[in-house]
């Protein structure tokens, strides 16, 4: 899949017009609700935080250099994964990963 800045406006266009499709699946499929998402920014805006011997390290650029990465993301609230996957069949044909969010204790800090 090219970059977003690649894309002609018209491609520009109908990748926004699938966007906004998946988001009204969501909201009317039973069960589902979206949390959030955002685009990302290209990696080559990316700030790097490392801890190397006790001290924060702050670097211009990604944590390490790889073929693909990632251009946004959803947070989905969904009843199952095959859910899910159905609703993802409205957006562009991009490479997708799914991922549970850990539950965490509620006063763990």
């Amino acid at each position: 899949m090219p970059l977003w800045e690649d894309l002609s406006p018209e491609e520009q266009e109908a990748g926004l017009a699938q966007h906004y499709a998946f988001a009204e699946a969501c909201a009317a499929r039973d069960g589902v609700e979206m949390l959030g998402g955002e685009a990302l920014a290209d990696v080559s805006m990316a700030t790097t935080l490392r801890t190397r011997n006790g001290e924060l390290v702050v670097t211009d650029g990604p944590f390490a250099e790889a073929a693909e990465h990632i251009g946004g993301f959803y947070v989905i609230d969904a009843p199952d994964l095959d859910t899910l996957i159905d609703l993802c069949k409205v957006l562009p044909a991009y490479d997708m990963e799914i991922r549970p969010v850990l539950d965490m204790p509620e006063d763990a800090g």
